[in-house]
């Protein structure tokens, strides 16, 4: 990838691309299912989950349900996939233990602090990300990365999600950038790349998912490979 020389600025998603959501996500399962449902196969709840989640926080990124209903529907369908209890009370404790204590587990994808440190000599550092607010800078602030980053702009703040241009061109301007001087790294697709494509900036895709490959722009498996572009 042949970067733009006068790149100033590069912005990264939150979660998938440098904070672990899986691996976090689990353990947060484990411990919420400790307190109300030892009985759970915590394996075979995120076998289902984690697929259920996507599609629900796709619907919550097109503004067709709000952030509560994607925090109970998404419990609700898993619990029923599983034959788990179908208690609203329950579903909605657990939701709440769960929001709860997912920022209190950091871990990273590998080599995210190393390339963090890298990149922070050369450009200003910035995250775009679709979680909620507070969450996320918890998140932020327990796996030890504010210290990188100049700015966090999140959509529950700003209004809209990515894709939408509004959260990319807020960015944009509150961090006195211009399109063609910024990167956005990001695992999404749509939400990631083809929304910061769309004002002009440029784009890496880390496909944490390994989904199908794509000529939007450069895709990387690993972190590591960030950092021998720039």
């Amino acid at each position: 990838m042949r970067l733009h020389p006068d790149t100033t600025d590069i912005f990264f998603d939150l979660d998938h691309t440098l904070w672990d959501f899986e691996k976090n996500s689990a353990l947060t399962f484990e411990k919420a299912f400790s307190f109300h449902l030892p009985n759970i196969d915590t394996p075979q709840f995120l076998k289902h989950y984690n697929p259920i989640n996507q599609y629900y926080w796709k619907l919550y990124r097109e503004n067709k349900i709000s952030q509560e209903e994607l925090r109970y529907a998404r419990l609700e369908k898993t619990f029923l996939k599983i034959e788990a209890p179908q208690d609203p009370a329950l579903i909605k404790v657990i939701s709440e233990i769960y929001i709860e204590n997912l920022s209190t587990f950091t871990h990273l994808f590998e080599h995210t602090h190393e390339l963090l440190r890298d990149l922070k000599t050369k450009y200003r550092l910035h995250i775009i990300t679709n979680g909620f607010e507070s969450v996320q800078h918890r998140k932020i602030s327990n796996s030890g990365l504010k210290v990188y980053f100049d700015q966090v702009f999140t959509a529950e703040k700003i209004g809209q999600k990515k894709p939408h241009p509004l959260i990319f061109e807020t960015a944009l301007e509150q961090t006195q950038t211009q399109a063609r001087k910024a990167v956005m790294i990001g695992d999404n697709v749509e939400a990631d790349i083809q929304g910061a494509l769309a004002l002009g900036m440029q784009a890496i895709h880390f496909n944490s998912h390994h989904e199908p490959e794509h000529e939007l722009c450069p895709i990387v498996y690993s972190l590591a490979e960030i950092k021998k572009m720039f």
